[in-house]
């Protein structure tokens, strides 16, 4: 099966989609480029995305340039560039991937989560079964809550009767570590801790120490208690029944079954003891590196950022052996998913498909590749020698640091705003800039 038909069906809807876009968004007006580009994402992109794990897990070079066929014209309706610019330097620009590795992405995430299918080996050795399920459903019966008296959000460090169990997680470079310590009247009774692999959560950490203290609560005898934890998600998560998280439901059950366990929240590093001591315990897992070590599943969240690294490291090597858009990689070497603030204007000059007579003449769209003022009429000129724009002036560069001064004027505020002047002041007055045929 090779998906033709499948692909073509796409493309027809993709077309729909792209006239109804150009219906609310022309080159010089319509709705902003930011809304521009939420619209590709969250509506043209979601409906290509259908059903890409079965044909979008491993693309051909074939389906590949399909869906750059079908991506290049919101690209350009999103930027207002003309059409003759690269559809890879349009992407950096715009901070949106090649369609083909995003929804390779999404196919990727949909057989791990959902169908907890392995990767191929050489893209990933993560098992499906290493990854946290989300639960659904009621941990226990609808009718079944904890306490009023059981939660508390307020903070809890001015309690100083009963037994008092103190949690932290903690994170750093080197590891995840979770801990807690009972403290009794002013004396430090008992210590926990562990480490955890460094894909693990702080989250994974604040909700393990959590189940930890509430388990060894469990095996005292009852009697008045408050387990301290300075993360209300971890709280939150623990009190509600309808938690996707297991440990919370965990956590919900026992405390349900031992309604004199309570739990409060408390403010971190307000030199409470019990709290610097719960969280230099967890540190100190964290950093040492034989340190016991807890098994946790993998957060869905640690997936998705392999993945998308993943595949801004195969669009970045993409964009670094291209050989289409190399004046924007001299700007924009480094590929990112957040869009860099061009304007149209501004896009024009910077990838030199714009209104000048050296673009114009390569593509038979003048007769002449010069200006009016007798020189050739690149970008560069207007914006620095050009007789006719000498209100919008930089400094010249010299010829061998000329890719330095478009990153500088790129990097500039200041600069790009007399660039997005100098363009409009191009597109209103062509004639002037035309030489006269005599």
């Amino acid at each position: 099966m090779n998906w033709n038909t499948h692909l073509k069906a796409q493309s027809t809807r993709a077309t729909h989609l792209y006239h109804n876009l150009l219906k609310i968004a022309g080159k010089s007006w319509g709705v902003p480029l930011f809304h521009r580009r939420t619209l590709y994402k969250t509506v043209t992109e979601r409906v290509l995305a259908h059903g890409a794990v079965a044909w979008c897990l491993e693309p051909t070079v074939r389906i590949a340039r399909k869906l750059s066929t079908i991506q290049r014209p919101f690209l350009l309706a999103i930027s207002g560039a003309y059409r003759t610019t690269s559809t890879a330097a349009l992407q950096v620009i715009l901070g949106i991937p090649p369609l083909h590795l995003q929804l390779q992405r999404e196919a990727r995430g949909t057989a791990l989560f959902r169908l907890r299918h392995p990767l191929s080996t050489n893209v990933s050795d993560i098992d499906p079964s290493e990854i946290e399920e989300k639960a659904t459903g009621w941990s226990t019966h609808p009718s079944e809550h904890l306490s009023p008296t059981q939660i508390s959000l307020d903070d809890g460090g001015n309690i100083n009767t009963g037994l008092r169990i103190y949690t932290d997680g903690s994170k750093t470079e080197r590891g995840v570590g979770a801990a807690f310590c009972v403290l009794t009247d002013v004396n430090i009774t008992h210590r926990w801790s562990t480490r955890l692999s460094l894909r693990n959560t702080v989250f994974q950490a604040e909700i393990l120490a959590l189940l930890k203290a509430v388990e060894h609560a469990v095996s005292l005898p009852t009697q008045q208690l408050t387990i301290l934890v300075d993360n209300q998600a971890s709280i939150n998560s623990a009190a509600n029944p309808k938690s996707h998280n297991s440990i919370a439901r965990k956590i919900f059950k026992l405390l349900h079954s031992h309604p004199h366990i309570r739990v409060s929240w408390i403010k971190a590093h307000a030199g409470y003891i019990g709290n610097e001591e719960a969280d230099r315990l967890a540190k100190e897992a964290a950093e040492t590196e034989n340190f016991p070590e807890t098994p946790l599943e993998l957060p869905k969240s640690f997936i998705k950022t392999f993945l998308r690294q993943k595949m801004l490291a195969t669009w970045q090597m993409a964009w670094d052996d291209g050989d289409t858009g190399r004046l924007i990689h001299n700007i924009i070497p480094k590929v990112s998913l957040h869009p860099i603030n061009w304007t149209r204007n501004e896009v024009l000059f910077f990838t030199g498909h714009g209104p000048f007579p050296s673009f114009l003449h390569r593509f038979n769209l003048a007769e002449t590749s010069f200006c009016s003022c007798g020189e050739i009429g690149t970008p560069i000129h207007y914006a620095t020698v050009c007789l006719l724009t000498t209100s919008y002036h930089m400094a010249p560069p010299s010829q061998q640091h000329q890719p330095i001064w478009f990153r500088r004027v790129a990097n500039n505020s200041t600069s790009r705003r007399k660039i997005h002047n100098l363009l409009h002041f191009l597109q209103r007055e062509t004639s002037l800039f035309r030489p006269d045929p005599n």
